[in-house]
């Protein structure tokens, strides 16, 4: 069961485009923004062990901003320029009515004045919402998924179902959408399963990005045993591939190879090994409507306050010039032995992947 177009419909005031006279966002170091992730709550049906401690609290729901709230705020960005959108959680497809929303904010995709609409997710709900996502023009999608081996899957998500997320794929890849598979490499978990997985993602079409564990949030285990580069995973990887440095882009930080033995593109998130700030043109926003400029710091700003005391977005657009003239140029992340706390005490699941 799907959420129909009248469960929780979301009322605006008509388009909303860049025309309206909104000043672009212009950081500091004369990076434009034009990309916004944003979560849709902080909640998730998993409880990866990278992400989140087993016994998570969740926010209450009062904290939580409302569809029509998500709604007006990415709307307002919009209009200040920002053409990729993408909605991350938690698991944003668990959220309540979550399609009333994606389907209210596709009318900027009919209006041209978003480029793309973009969902990251860990696969559990596709099964019954892939063909919903496309029919609101929806082309691209970020699937998390660490290993292929079903009880691995189960003790890095804790919760998880590996049967119902491939499921979930295959109703994706039925629907037309574009799957990109994301792999946190983990030392001494799944490093063992990058091949394969490039393998069989490569062989059902599918981009893969892997992605170097982040020092965001307290969880139960030590991230220094986490920890695996991916400058040691690359050189790894070719002793047994030809692998192509290409252009190719995707808005994010992923920088991208071509195998030639498999046809496809492997990605590459490093963090840690190689900082990715320098053409960094994305903030964040929190479900309770915190703006973070950074992932990797803990300056952020508040948007909730603005979006409710007034119905015009005067309020919320200096707010956002104001946070964006303090965009820092980049993240100090840092993983050792001397340093076992967390660079950010957020979790990932807070702030949205």
């Amino acid at each position: 069961m799907t959420d129909g177009p009248a469960a929780d419909p979301i009322r605006h005031t008509g388009e909303q485009a860049p025309s309206s006279g909104a000043a672009p966002m212009i950081d500091p170091f004369g990076r434009a923004v034009s990309y916004l992730r944003v979560s849709v709550t902080d909640r998730c049906d998993f409880r990866c062990v990278y992400c989140m401690a087993e016994d998570m609290t969740f926010l209450p729901k009062r904290e939580v901003l409302t569809l029509e709230e998500l709604d007006r705020l990415c709307s307002a960005f919009i209009e200040k320029g920002v053409k990729k959108l993408r909605l991350t959680g938690g698991e944003p497809l668990v959220r309540k009515n979550i399609m009333s929303l994606i389907r209210s904010l596709s009318r900027h995709l009919a209006s041209g004045a978003l480029d793309e609409l973009t969902v990251t997710t860990n696969g559990s709900q596709l099964a019954r919402l892939a063909q919903d996502l496309a029919d609101c023009g929806v082309r691209r999608i970020n699937v998390s998924l660490d290993t292929l081996d079903a009880d691995r899957f189960k003790a890095i998500t804790r919760w998880g179902d590996l049967g119902k997320v491939m499921e979930g794929i295959r109703a994706a890849t039925d629907a037309g959408l574009s799957i990109k598979i994301n792999m946190v490499a983990l030392k001494g978990i799944n490093e063992h399963e990058i091949v394969p997985m490039l393998e069989w993602a490569h062989a059902q079409g599918h981009d893969v990005t892997l992605i170097e564990t982040m020092p965001l949030g307290e969880i139960d285990g030590d991230r220094t045993d986490q920890y695996l580069p991916l400058s040691l995973v690359r050189a790894r990887l070719a002793e047994r591939f030809t692998m192509a440095d290409i252009p190719y882009k995707t808005g994010g930080p992923a920088r991208y190879v071509e195998i030639r033995e498999t046809g496809g593109r492997l990605g590459f998130i490093t963090p840690m090994t190689h900082n990715f700030c320098e053409s960094c043109n994305r903030v964040r926003i929190t479900c309770t409507g915190m703006l973070y400029m950074c992932l990797g710091q803990d300056d952020s700003a508040d948007l909730r306050a603005p979006l409710r005391a007034s119905e015009g977005d005067e309020l919320l657009h200096a707010a956002i010039d104001e946070a964006i003239g303090r965009k820092p140029k980049g993240h100090d992340f840092v993983i050792d032995r001397r340093t076992r706390k967390p660079a950010v005490a957020r979790h990932m699941s807070v702030t949205g992947g």
